[in-house]
């Protein structure tokens, strides 16, 4: 196995790389469950309505701007963890909390570059009107400005704390735990696949409620406001539909996640390998 580590620009490229192919197979699934935490319907009645009213194609929608999502935050909060982790001393045997403190560190940064394009991908995930695009963008920036494109920036900065901190820290810690129980090597794919899959899963139950905040307060009219920031929004959200609500789509959340986060992290790992770098 190859110590020679990555520099951060170079982690960040092949993180960004990753993401970016991977958001291509887990984009509709990402449309789904923004659908249902908009509307609170189902997921057969989400689907069937896509496939109805606006064809296959609808489930990409706002692709482009999920690569521009992928190449800013992304690359920052998944390429830059290693990196970050080992400037904070989090070896081998450090506590679970510094790798969840790099996690977090890197989510959180990453996502205040990545805002605008959330923004606007919610904007184009939700749209089923006749409505272009250029018209919902032009109408948000008439009516907000450039503050419009960096609303909800307080829950996403949180909910990508929160998800990286446990994407990241608990598939660090869970390679660990698969090569102790199993003998595989850290940079074995069935190593990397189960560490992946566990941390899917995790994401999901921590990350839920941040993203069904996100989606409302993103998804809020350009000409006027629901909610009054992130304290505002989970008030209202619990007092209409009680705490479970926050878990309104776990289910196409977890179909989500799970495939993103293996695809991501096999990916990076196997241009890790390519590039003759250490293994995450």
């Amino acid at each position: 196995m190859s110590d020679i580590k990555p520099s951060l620009f170079q982690s960040m490229a092949l993180g960004g790389s990753a993401a970016m192919f991977a958001v291509n197979f887990t984009h509709p699934l990402e449309l789904v469950k923004v659908r249902i935490q908009a509307s609170g319907l189902g997921i057969v009645e989400t689907c069937k309505g896509v496939m109805r009213n606006e064809g296959i194609a609808a489930f990409w929608k706002g692709l482009a701007f999920a690569y521009g999502r992928e190449m800013s935050y992304t690359s920052i909060k998944l390429g830059a963890y290693a990196p970050v982790r080992d400037a904070l001393g989090a070896g081998k045997d450090s506590p679970f909390y510094m790798k969840f403190l790099a996690g977090a560190i890197t989510g959180g940064v990453g996502s205040v570059a990545g805002n605008p394009f959330d923004v606007l991908k919610t904007l184009a995930q939700t749209n089923t009107g006749k409505a272009g695009l250029s018209e919902l963008v032009g109408n948000m920036y008439r009516d907000q400005g450039i503050a419009g494109f960096y609303r909800g920036v307080e829950v996403n900065i949180m909910r990508a704390c929160v998800l990286n901190a446990t994407k990241m820290g608990v598939y660090d810690i869970s390679k660990g735990y698969v090569c102790d129980y199993t003998g595989w090597s850290r940079k074995e794919v069935r190593t990397s696949f189960a560490a992946a899959f566990i941390a899917g899963f995790f994401m999901t139950c921590t990350v839920a409620p941040w993203d069904m905040l996100r989606t409302k307060l993103m998804n809020q009219p350009t000409d006027k406001k629901l909610y009054n920031g992130f304290s505002d929004c989970l008030t209202k959200t619990v007092q209409a539909d009680g705490v479970l609500s926050l878990w309104r789509g776990f289910v196409p959340i977890w179909a989500r996640f799970a495939p993103q986060a293996t695809l991501q992290l096999l990916t990076i790992e196997a241009l890790y390998t390519l590039c003759g770098f250490k293994s995450i």
